[in-house]
């Protein structure tokens, strides 16, 4: 699954112009939150259910492949973009060099591809539903991982937040049914490697400020690279065998989506408030979950449900009170 991930700590409020008619801009607002969230949403849980789709129910079992087939097609798009729309027209505020490109942009483009590429190999061995609910624990891991750096200086309200969402993904583990190691040990280093993306965003690239399309237009050619390099040793030949079994139309339109989100992410931005983003991200993991039930009849003991439950109040806890 290719997708910037929204940080709410890089939100900005909406522009305030000056204007007698305060109402009509709040209803803008509302509507424009209103219109943005939901379709955001449906794109978001779409991009994971068509991935768990190929990868499960048409056994095209290539999550490198994929993964750089996303990013190949995220790159020529946002490149077709830039020239033809103002959506990238942020691109022009931002300023690569050679210093930049090798210090921030290539490490943090590591961490993505391994990030990217170890998430969607989890796909092949665990639940959607069960994912969802161990990808809760990034934000523990952004904190142990600034608390070991001392980027950030440990709370009694953080250390309340660390053991709300471990304790709660400690139950949503226990209560799996399907419990797979490899599959657990893979997601967990996704996690890992998600969370120094994240941190090394804000220690290379703090202050610089980067819409979702923006950034993928500087990392996806990046991690593109860095996947075909890796593909020759990891799965070969063989994806390239299965493409006409599966068709190329059923490639281009899973990549189209994933492309779709990254679109509707770059107005999300500033549609609504941080607690708006944050619940609307609950909201669709919730969907996430139950749409796994319904469609891939995955297994939810109450365990996981209350376990889950725990952990989503830390989250919330978390991004609500700045992390701090």
């Amino acid at each position: 699954m290719l997708e910037v991930k929204l940080d709410n700590r890089d939100v900005l409020p909406s522009p305030v112009s000056a204007s007698n008619r305060p109402a009509q801009t709040a209803n803008k607002t509302s509507y424009s939150a209103a219109a943005i969230i939901p379709v955001w949403i449906v794109l978001s849980s779409a991009v994971i259910i068509y991935n768990n789709y190929m990868y499960n129910t048409l056994q095209f079992r290539y999550p490198v492949f994929l993964v750089t087939f996303h990013l190949t097609f995220a790159a020529i798009g946002t490149r077709v973009l830039q020239r033809t729309t103002h959506l990238l027209d942020g691109a022009k505020d931002v300023h690569v060099s050679k210093e930049m490109f090798i210090r921030s942009i290539l490490p943090i483009g590591l961490l993505f591809s391994g990030s990217l590429i170890l998430s969607n190999t989890a796909y092949l061995h665990l639940s959607v539903a069960y994912i969802q609910m161990l990808k809760a624990f990034i934000p523990v891991a952004i904190l142990l991982i600034s608390w070991t750096f001392r980027l950030q200086e440990p709370s009694k309200r953080l250390a309340v937040i660390v053991f709300m969402i471990s304790s709660g993904v400690a139950l949503a583990s226990k209560g799996e049914l399907r419990f797979n190691l490899v599959g657990f040990v893979t997601q967990a280093a996704a996690v890992a490697f998600e969370a120094s993306r994240l941190v090394m965003i804000q220690i290379l690239l703090h202050g610089l400020k980067m819409d979702p399309l923006v950034s993928l237009h500087y990392y996806a050619p990046v991690c593109a690279l860095i996947n075909l390099a890796v593909l020759p040793f990891t799965e070969g030949l063989a994806p390239f065998m299965e493409i006409m079994r599966v068709g190329p139309w059923i490639l281009i339109s899973n990549a189209s989506v994933a492309f779709l989100l990254n679109i509707a992410a770059v107005f999300l931005v500033g549609a609504g408030s941080g607690l708006v983003l944050t619940l609307a991200g609950v909201f669709k993991d919730i969907l996430l979950i139950t749409g796994s039930v319904i469609i891939f009849g995955s297994t939810i003991m109450p365990m996981q449900i209350f376990g889950y439950s725990m952990a989503l109040g830390g989250l919330i806890l978390y991004r609500t009170t700045g992390s701090k």
